[in-house]
């Protein structure tokens, strides 16, 4: 019985790591392509950009999240 709790362990440990590199794989990409298309001659203003953008998409989702509760 401690065998199969221990591979069952492993196994939701081994998938977690996973879903976590995944996780980071892909925003690095987002993160990479964003760095070349915007405003790839403007740091400071891709920058700007950027936090605007995060921000409406969070202050959208706040209101998504609030009508669907």
């Amino acid at each position: 019985m401690k065998t199969k709790n221990k591979k069952r362990t492993l196994k939701k440990i081994t998938f977690t790591i996973l879903i976590a590199f995944a996780v980071v794989s892909f925003w690095r990409g987002i993160w990479g392509l964003m760095d070349l298309y915007l405003f790839p001659q403007n740091q400071v203003l891709s920058f700007f950009v950027s936090c605007i953008i995060g921000l409406a998409i969070l202050y959208s989702t706040k209101n998504l999240l609030k009508s669907l509760i």
